[in-house]
């Protein structure tokens, strides 16, 4: 076995082909592990496809949102998002909503108070539009490792 194939954790990644900087293998594989087939890959896909539901009904409830000016809201969404990307994998996604969710709750990205909230919204428009840059590049990307386009 190369010696790549395999993490620090014992997870064999050897089988799964190259899916870029966007999406942390290793728990990937985690999800892809839990299938009872590595040919239908019902399992996994039901996953994923249902975290693409999710993150598009979160990115309008983000979008209403900053229309609002609600910080709270926007925290709270980015927080929720945070976490469902970082149980995929997706690392770019997860950390562009840590940012929201720091901005969200007034916040610099090194937790230190920020007390202008214009600046917090205008941070978050930003980051909202590279968020969803980033979701968009890893849908297609697992859309095509799932066949599905």
């Amino acid at each position: 076995m190369a010696a790549n194939d395999q993490n620090d954790d014992g997870h064999d990644t050897s089988n799964l082909p190259d899916l870029g900087d966007a999406i942390d293998i290793v728990t990937f594989s985690q999800i892809l592990e839990m299938d009872d087939s590595e040919d239908d890959r019902e399992f996994s896909k039901s996953i994923v496809f249902g975290f693409f539901e999710q993150a598009e009904e979160t990115f309008e409830k983000m979008d209403t949102a900053l229309e609002a000016r609600n910080l709270d809201e926007l925290y709270r969404l980015g927080h929720f998002l945070k976490g469902s990307s970082a149980t995929l994998g997706l690392t770019k996604v997860k950390d562009s909503c840590e940012k929201i969710q720091r901005y969200g709750k007034k916040e610099n990205l090194d937790g230190t108070p920020e007390l202008d909230e214009a600046l917090c919204l205008s941070r978050i428009t930003e980051t909202l539009k590279t968020v969803k840059a980033e979701y968009a590049d890893v849908e297609q990307t697992l859309k095509n490792f799932f066949n599905s386009t």
